[in-house]
This record gives structure tokens, sequence and C-alpha cells, in this order.
């Protein structure tokens, strides 16, 4: 039974997406030679390096004139984006590129990220979502326009100063650097990698979670509220992102210094689950007694359910590692309480079945909302009506109780020593050799079995695809992709009395919100997803032909 995926949430673009609407169908293509590809993936990287690139990094999307560009918001041209599919993830595709191809070029591109890393690397060890090469007055400039007036985007609102482990982003560039280090063992890259290794054990708690944020900041507080970042942080997947990184690092190197880290690290989970008759967890909770806690202003002090059912599916994940029992010992009752608090089907039909928030004491739900126009005169505020839910954050979640049951009952039927007899904490190996073909799990990390075809495993590549990018990329070198999400420039901070009309279920607010929307009519631009989705497929079919 393989390991379930400690989650990589990779925010690419859609393959489907780099296709123009125009050309001949998939089966009037000849198929590309090996040969053909390789040019592709060249020219196309070539264009992401030497035109998109700025100092060796990237953000998103671009327009094609590079007039306006975007991460997770609107970015000033020099600036370079951390978050996936930023700059770590860019890096980790050129070197999958060298991989597949042993061609040198993909090595110096990776390179080439890997020092516009380094160059924004925090002196503490880790990252910040983004980075500006023009240096920090820049970027503080940035978070007081841009940032400070997404409506929605709180975490851009306060330039802090240190770094996060949000969105996945140092534990990318993490991943990465251990990759660059491995690869040919340079000094620079080990000296990198060794400051993010030092960096993620500095700043576990020794109950064995992480803060959203570190090196903590006592003097900031968020909306009125406490600063929430030093919490310990579930949400997207922030400890199991670390152990999964942690793995790596015992892998690749055989550090048995990490052996105890990664323990306490799946440990936090059990002692963060709270006691009967709600046996769930929150997005975050506190340090001092390990109690849900409030984030951003639409995520307050509750149960989470998509969080609950994270933690459950990391715990079964546990046992297949360690073959503890004490990590499944109260799966059944939370499964218990997640289906009690399912939604009727007469309440709010159509939309997931879950709350995303679960009242602490009544166990009723809380439904997120928000009133005013921009984030000077706007607020959030939440209350048990299910009606005009801020659509930007889901008030709904799809929770899989049925499988996770499964999955469950098959753990307990196989018993320790079979469950976890091809744990990654059994032995060492090489790192995948590819890390972009697909999403990798713990899965990948297994030891024990055949090695030679776990990069690939369950991975093709789609012939008339191939022929499709090789048909579709433009002479410039680039996909023309339809750039789905857009931004209104900043044009100064929002009035305090609200623009008339109704902002509380739309993805923006009024003309002085900066934050992100899905765009009516996509601009074709260049994607940064879209290149890397794209060079994976190429990859994966030049891997086959070899």
């Amino acid at each position: 039974m393989p390991l379930s995926p400690i989650s990589r949430r990779r925010l690419m673009a859609t393959t489907a997406a780099a296709f123009a609407a125009a050309g001949l169908p998939f089966k009037a293509m000849a198929q590309t030679s090996k040969t053909q590809a390789l040019d592709v993936m060249k020219k196309a990287s070539k264009f992401m390096v030497e035109k998109a690139a700025y100092k060796g990094g990237y953000v998103w999307s671009y327009l094609p004139d590079f007039s306006r560009r975007w991460g997770e918001m609107e970015a000033f041209p020099t600036m370079i984006w951390v978050q996936p599919p930023g700059t770590g993830t860019v890096g980790h595709l050129f070197l999958d590129a060298y991989h597949a191809t042993g061609d040198e070029y993909y090595y110096d591109a990776a390179c080439k990220a890997a020092d516009a890393l380094i160059a924004i690397q925090n002196p503490a060890g880790g990252w910040n979502y983004i980075g500006d090469m023009a240096g920090e007055a820049s970027l503080k400039k940035w978070y007081d326009t841009i940032g400070k007036n997404g409506w929605r985007l709180e975490e851009f609102q306060h330039y802090y100063g240190n770094c996060t482990f949000d969105d996945e982003g140092t534990a990318e560039c993490c991943k990465f650097m251990l990759r660059m280090y491995v690869e040919k063992k340079d000094a620079k890259y080990k000296a990198a990698f060794e400051k993010a290794l030092k960096f993620v054990l500095d700043s576990q708690y020794p109950v064995g979670g992480w803060p959203q944020r570190y090196p903590l900041k006592d003097e900031f507080h968020h909306h009125g509220n406490p600063d929430y970042t030093s919490f310990i942080t579930f949400n997207d997947d922030v400890v199991g992102e670390n152990i999964e990184f942690l793995i790596m690092v015992y892998q690749a190197l055989g550090d048995k210094s990490v052996l105890d880290p990664i323990r306490r690290a799946m440990d936090c989970y059990v002692a963060c689950q709270q006691p009967m008759p709600q046996p769930g967890w929150g997005l975050q909770h506190t340090v001092a007694d390990l109690k849900p806690a409030g984030a951003r202003t639409y995520e307050p002090k509750a149960f989470a359910t998509h969080a609950s059912a994270s933690c459950l599916s990391q715990l079964m994940t546990f046992y297949q590692l360690t073959g503890d029992p004490k990590y499944i010992a109260r799966v059944p009752e939370a499964l218990d309480w997640l289906d009690s608090v399912r939604l009727p089907d007469n309440v709010m039909p159509g939309k997931p079945r879950y709350p995303t928030f679960i009242q602490i004491g009544n166990g009723r739900p809380l439904f997120v909302h928000r009133t005013g126009s921009n984030v000077v005169n706007g607020r959030y505020y939440t209350d048990e009506n299910p009606e005009k839910t801020v659509t930007h954050y889901s008030s709904f979640r799809s929770v899989d109780t049925k499988g996770m049951r499964a999955r469950y009952e098959k753990l307990k039927a196989m018993g320790p020593e079979e469950a976890s007899k091809h744990s990654p904490l059994k032995g060492t190996r090489p790192l995948p050799k590819y890390f972009m073909v697909k999403d990798l799990s713990v899965d990948d990390l297994t030891v024990g079995g055949d090695l030679s075809s776990s990069a690939t495993k369950g991975v093709q590549a789609d012939p008339a695809k191939v022929a499709k990018l090789t048909a579709e990329l433009n002479a410039e070198g680039w996909w023309p992709t339809p750039l789905t999400s857009t931004s209104q420039p900043y044009i100064g901070d929002g009035p305090a009395t609200p623009t008339p009309g109704d902002f509380s279920e739309t993805k923006v607010g009024d003309k002085y919100d900066t934050s992100p929307y899905p765009d009516p009519h996509p601009a074709i631009g260049i994607s940064t997803g879209a290149f890397i989705a794209n060079m994976a497929t190429l990859i994966k079919y030049v891997d086959a032909q070899a």
C-alpha cells in the first residue's frame, strides 16, 4: 500500500492553459522526435532564462512586453517570487531537465535560480514570500503600496523582515538547496543548504511544530489582535512540508541528527488533537496550551474541518513511517466527529458538505462574510448564516471520511511491521531523479523497493500533447497562455468611506484593492506555471525515449 502524500501545493497553471485556441487536432499531428522535443525544451528554457528571469529569479506571469508581472500579487520589475511556482520551483524544473538530458545548460540555469535565492535568503536562513533585488528599501515600498492594499491578502499587508513557512516557499527552497548541494557538492550550495537546515531546526518548537514566521516578532498586532504568526501552524501543511524536507536530508546525507526533529514534528499532531467531544484541529494552535487559535481576520478561532482531515491523513502516514500505533489511536473518533458536523443536505445544496469552521464548544458552523469596499474601510466577520459568504476563502469543504475510514481499516489490518516495512526512515537512498514530473509524495522516498523506476512511476507522456506543445511554442520561445488572473494597478490608499456597491462576494473590492481576481477577458501572456508543466511533459517524453 503506498504512503499518502505529504502534499506539495504547486499552484501551477493547468497544462491545458498553455494551449492556444487554434491548432491542428491532436491526432492530426505527426509524432515528435526526441530531437525535436529537446529543441523545444531548449528554446523555451532559453527564453525564460535570458528574457523572463530577473537576475536568475522568476515571478508567476508576465505580459508579453513585460510591462506588468505578477506573483500572488503584482510585482515590481526587480522582484522575484518564492512561493511555488516561483524561483525555487523553476530551479527544480531545470535540475529535472538536466537529469533527463545531461545538458549542462540546464544545470547552469538551475545555478542561476539558486544564486537568486541565495541573494534574498534571510540572514536567519529561510525565505520570505518574495525578494527584491533592488534591496530592502524597494521591498518596503512594495509592502507600503501594493501589498498594503490587497484587501484579502493580509499576509502581504505588513513587512515583517523575517521568513515564512506559509505556502511552501521556504520548504521549496530548502529542498532545492539540498538538491543543488547533492548534485555536484558545490561549496556555495552546501553553505546555503546548511544555513537553511539550521533555520528549520532552530525554528522548531520543543513540542515539535513550527510557527508560520520566524524569527519571531512581538511588536506587531494584526488588525487589533495579537500577531498570529508565532502560533503552531498546520495550515497549508507547514509541519508536513518540513517533515518531508528533513526526511530527504536524512536519506540523501545520512544525517541522523534530523531524526529526533522528525519524530517531534509527528508527535505535535498527537499533542494538538483536542479531547472529546471535539477531537479535531484548528489551522493554528497556541504554543502555551496547544489550543486552536485564530489567524487572518477571515480565519477565526475555531476548528477547521479541512485542516483536521489533513492532520488525520498525516497521522496515518506517520503510522506507515514508524509503525507506532499512537498515531492512529484516535483516528476513528476524529472521523466520527467530522461526520457529525456534516451539513444536512437541505442546507446550501450544491456546496461541499463540510463547513470550513466549527465553533469551539457548541459545535455549530461559522461562516465568513465581509462588508465595505477596500482594506481601509472593509472588515471580515463570522456568524452562523451560510448565505453570502466570501468567495475567495470558501466556507464549505469536501472531506472524504469514507476514504479515510477505508485507509484506516487497511492499515490497522496490516499491523505495524507490515505497514512500515518500506518506511523512508529505515535507510538512506538517493533523492528522486525528478521533482516536477509528478507531485512527489513520501511514497517516492520509500526504501527496499525498485528505485530505478520510482522517478517516473505511474507517469506517462502523451505523444499527442507533446506534438501540440511542439507546434504551439511561438517564435520567441514561449507558450501563449491565457493569464486567467489579473489585478488593479496601485493608485493610492483607499478612502475611509466605502465605494457604493456590494463587494461581499467578489474576489476584488473597489478600484483601490490590489488583490488578484479572475480576469473575465484574460490577456495572452507568459506563464511560469505553464512553462513548468509543459517542460515536465517534455521531460517525461524524453525520459521515455532514453
